[in-house]
């Protein structure tokens, strides 16, 4: 039977105005129980201490009506596509400008990272900003090496996160240390923070592995929270260091940066300087995890990810390859932690719960696991987007859920998710007749 022949033919699927209507009043009733207690009544603690509540029946409907009419087009545009090619979808010249427009983002979007302190030097809110989406643009990019190239799911790595975080405001605090001394040792002990977690789950997968790395997040949180002689329990740790140009701090006295310069001291400096040095960790993780891709034990990340069974068989030892996946990628997690530190100047346990870690890992998912410039879209577009409906807190979260729904269904793999290999061989070779068994290459 022919390829052609084995194709179900149009009129074979399921079509017409009955079938749509009928999926378009599935999703409409399923909306209405879903949304009728979260939408259609609103209750809150009265003023005497009593439960008060009343009715948004009239937003419910427009939701509701929302979802039938959407279920409607998203059924035409299945049956207006059909089973078809991509290439017949897309025009060749569409094609091209997409591959164009594709190579020139990275570059792009660099030119412009480098520029924003200097287009919005006045606007304090667009730079902190900025930071906060470049620290989660290098936790998942840490991540990525975790979920996108090993294929280990872990859940607990804003555990890693913490351990970095802690570990600078214990060492700057306690002994003195500078930041650019306690920012290897915060790398380093997360490092083995990711290697102990590491020997315990070599023979779990999937979701068990997903509940013990949860389970270990959780863990070094209670521990924190606990260890107060240590950590300082609840209270978490404040006081500690800002980071300094080399030695030279940014304050407004004699010793200060601006005075050294010869210029008008600005609080805007000391943003200026946290933005420039978290893109250049994010820039220096990003080199790292695209040259160690390339090297035999990124192809080992990708052959473990792809399939353990023939990885084993090939002869690699998954247990090294597996440990040297978590301790590279809590590495930089520790890294991330320690500017965050430094960065806020106080750090808590509430900075480090599971929302961080769950946070983390849509940002890798939506982007497409082991895809580096996809991460960094999809943490511009989460952190950035967040902020742009921080003024609609009721219905933020619902965009957010129907956005990533939309997504599973048109990019299952991400925004530029994609599972070419490092290394490929151009064009045919030969092989040696004496390392053939049949005498011939």
């Amino acid at each position: 039977m022919s390829a052609t022949s084995a194709r179900p033919s149009p009129a074979a699927q399921p079509s017409g105005s009955a079938f749509i209507l009928k999926k378009a009043l599935i999703s409409a009733l399923v909306a209405l129980v879903l949304f009728s207690l979260m939408i259609g009544i609103r209750t809150e603690a009265g003023p005497q201490g009593g439960l008060i509540y009343w009715t948004r029946f009239g937003d419910l409907a427009a939701l509701v009506g929302t979802v039938f009419g959407g279920s409607i087009i998203v059924e035409l545009l299945r049956q207006w596509w059909g089973p078809v090619d991509k290439d017949s979808i897309v025009p060749k010249p569409v094609q091209s400008a997409i591959s164009f427009a594709g190579r020139w983002l990275a570059p792009a979007l660099l030119m412009f990272a480098l520029l924003v302190p200097v287009i919005f030097y006045n606007q304090r809110y667009i730079l902190d900003l900025s930071i906060l989406v470049l620290t989660y643009v290098m936790l998942g990019w840490g991540l990525n090496v975790v979920v996108g190239l090993a294929g280990l799911l872990d859940l607990g790595y804003v555990a890693f996160y913490a351990v970095g975080a802690y570990s600078y405001a214990l060492l700057a605090t306690n002994f003195g240390l500078s930041f650019w001394v306690c920012l290897p040792l915060a790398g380093i002990l997360a490092a083995f923070w990711g290697v102990l977690l590491g020997f315990p789950v070599l023979r779990l997968r999937g979701d068990y592995l997903a509940i013990v790395t949860l389970a270990f997040g959780e863990i070094i949180r209670l521990v924190i929270i606990n260890w107060q002689s240590l950590t300082g329990g609840p209270n978490g740790v404040s006081g500690i260091p800002r980071p300094t140009m080399f030695g030279i701090p940014l304050t407004p006295g004699d010793d200060g940066l601006a005075a050294r310069l010869g210029i008008e001291f600005s609080p805007t400096h000391r943003l200026v300087f946290l933005f420039y040095l978290i893109l250049a960790m994010a820039l220096l993780t990003n080199w790292v995890t695209i040259r160690l891709r390339r090297l035999p034990i990124g192809r080992a990340w990708e052959a473990l990810r792809e399939d353990e069974v023939a990885c084993r068989a090939l002869g690699i030892n998954t247990t090294t390859t597996k440990l040297t996946a978590f301790a590279t990628g809590a590495m930089f997690g520790g890294f991330a932690g320690a500017f965050f530190a430094t960065r806020q100047g106080f750090i808590s346990p509430e900075s480090f719960t599971f929302q961080e870690s769950a946070l983390v890992l849509a940002i890798v998912v939506l982007g497409g696991m082991g895809s580096q410039l996809g991460v960094a879209l999809a943490a511009l577009a989460m952190i950035g987007g967040f902020e742009l409906f921080r003024g609609f807190d009721q219905y933020r979260m619902l965009v957010f859920g129907i956005a990533m729904v939309l997504l599973m269904i048109w990019r299952p793999r991400g925004l530029i998710g994609h599972r070419a290999p490092t290394v490929f061989l151009e064009r045919n070779q030969a092989i040696s007749s004496d390392l053939v068994k049949e005498g011939h290459g």
